[in-house]
This record gives structure tokens, C-alpha cells and sequence, in this order.
């Protein structure tokens, strides 16, 4: 399993990067590395505001390769499994605010 540490520094970061579309949530992860559809990961965020990091894993869903069309950002998208912090939790209570906002996100 591999292991990515992210730091959102603003909602907006966040917003930008959260999979709402998601049965459990995920994140979208700008990166240029190649990982595999299906590989599994153990994701240690820490949210805008907050002190502590939360653990979540999940597994790579989506995969924006390097020189997309539009202009998109390359990345993986994680689909949370495993959230025994309710990490989904915080993120929405973070952006509940920018949810029904226009601004498109890196994926959707």
C-alpha cells in the first residue's frame, strides 16, 4: 500500500480537490507520477484549520494523465474504503459552503 501525506492549506484547495461524486468520498491528487487503476492507498490529510492529520484509505479510481486536454491538472482520484475518522465528514463541514459553487474542480 502506498502512503501519500497531503496538506490543504485553504477550503478552496480543498474544494478543488474533493470527489463529492463519490459514494464515499475522495480526493483528487495533482501528481505526474504514474499509479495504476486499483492500487491501493493510505492517504494522511490534514484539513484547512485543523491541527491533527486524519488517516483514510482508499484506492485509485480516476487518472488524469500528464497533458490532458482543457488545461487539466494530472493527477490520481482516490475513492475513500477504509474512513474511521469520518474524513468525508470534515471535508464536507470544511466546504459545505463552496459545494453548489460554479468554479469547476480538477475533475468534474
Amino acid at each position: 500500500m502506498e502512503i501519500i501525506q497531503l496538506e490543504f492549506v485553504t477550503e478552496r484547495d480543498l474544494y478543488l480537490a474533493y470527489m463529492p461524486f463519490l459514494k464515499k468520498g475522495g480526493l483528487f491528487i495533482r501528481t505526474t507520477e504514474s499509479i495504476d487503476l486499483g492500487t491501493e492507498i493510505k492517504l494522511i490529510v490534514t484539513l484547512p484549520d485543523s491541527l491533527e492529520e486524519s488517516e483514510v484509505e482508499g484506492k485509485v479510481v480516476w487518472v488524469t494523465p500528464l497533458g490532458s486536454q482543457n488545461g487539466t491538472p494530472s493527477g490520481i482520484g482516490i475513492s475513500f474504503v477504509e474512513d474511521p475518522e469520518n474524513v468525508r465528514i470534515q471535508i464536507e463541514k470544511s466546504i459545505t459552503r463552496l459545494l453548489n459553487s460554479s468554479e469547476p474542480s480538477f475533475t468534474m
